[in-house]
């Protein structure tokens, strides 16, 4: 006589399961408990299953090796996509436009293009219902604001076993890490290579001219997130990245980086013609137009030309008719 087979069914929401352990660990998402915590920075878990994913971050474990090119991960689905480079793979494809895709997360995105669809939104308020407390920003969902909050605390949890660096986004730590020089991603219109997925799909925009990123306050549009997160800056007035020296404030990075060279002295930029050293690599760009004589900038009126953008626009002025401040 053959045994029934035992169904363990949630009382919340009904759903059924053969193992009463399966059940257990599904009922911890509507109770919001998590049992499993990380020893090395104290995030907790409902899943055992999810912390030991997260302890590769800390570890650098990556049990997951491609057995065409050797490179390993740290989890299966990530393996999964990866060989689809190998084989060219694009199993999701766009019903509007045809498009295809490697990922189905990149076909869901892409297809907001068409539709216009923007599905996150606040039950409470329809806006940013996560407020950095530091700085006051507020963010849709709490994944960007922890993003945001490493600009301000400097934490970086994403660790390179190979060089040491760290990196605060794991998107940056593999976009930026790499060590074993493989280009696997190739550029069918030109031929170009490049070392993550994300570096070639926009380098494609240079040959589409797509924009698909919008600023929401006056609609230009960008070709990168990167660009309309640093053009949004200008509207709100953002700067968050802070000289630990004297204090002043600045909206990018790289401002930031070239305005502590005047506290160290720093002069990183060489001319590799007269040994000259500058604190800004625009300032070395600047000083190899006069070695050279290149002057990039050409009038299309008179066809003269300048090695600065200050000059040629200085210059413009005696054909428009507009006079300049002072």
């Amino acid at each position: 006589m053959r045994k029934e087979m035992t169904s363990y069914d949630c009382d919340i929401c009904t759903k059924s399961f053969s193992r009463k352990s399966n059940l257990i660990m599904h009922k911890h998402t509507h109770t919001g408990e998590k049992l499993y915590h990380c020893d090395t920075c104290g995030k907790s878990f409902s899943k055992n299953g999810s912390l030991t994913k997260h302890l590769r971050i800390h570890t650098g474990e990556k049990p997951y090796q491609c057995d065409i090119c050797g490179k390993s991960f740290s989890e299966n689905c990530d393996i999964t996509k990866h060989k689809r480079i190998h084989t060219g793979e694009k199993p999701y494809q766009c019903d509007i436009c045809g498009k295809s895709f490697t990922e189905n997360g990149s076909l869901t995105k892409h297809v907001r293009i068409h539709t216009g669809e923007k599905p996150y939104h606040c039950d409470i308020c329809g806006e940013k219902p996560y407020h950095c407390d530091i700085c006051g920003k507020s963010f849709s969902d709490n994944a960007t604001l922890t993003k945001h909050i490493r600009i301000h605390t400097g934490e970086k949890p994403y660790h390179c076993d190979i060089c040491g660096k760290t990196f605060s986004q794991i998107m940056t730590y593999q976009d930026t890490c790499i060590h074993t020089g493989e280009k696997p991603y190739h550029c069918d219109i030109c031929g170009k290579s490049f070392t993550q997925n994300s570096e070639l799909t926009k380098h494609k925009h240079i040959h589409t001219g797509e924009k698909p990123y919008h600023c929401d306050i006056c609609g230009k549009s960008f070709s990168e997130n990167s660009a309309v997160t640093k053009h949004i800056r200008i509207h709100t007035g953002e700067k968050p990245y802070h000289c630990d020296i004297c204090g002043k404030s600045f909206s990018q990075n790289s401002a930031l980086t070239a305005h502590k060279h005047i506290h160290t002295r720093e002069k990183p930029y060489c001319c590799d013609i007269c040994g000259k050293s500058f604190t800004q690599n625009i300032h070395l760009t600047t000083h190899k137009r006069i070695q050279t004589g290149k002057k990039p900038y050409r009038c299309d009126i008179c066809g003269k030309s300048f090695s600065q953008n200050s000059h040629f626009t200085r210059h413009k002025r005696i054909h428009t008719g507009v006079k300049g401040k002072g």
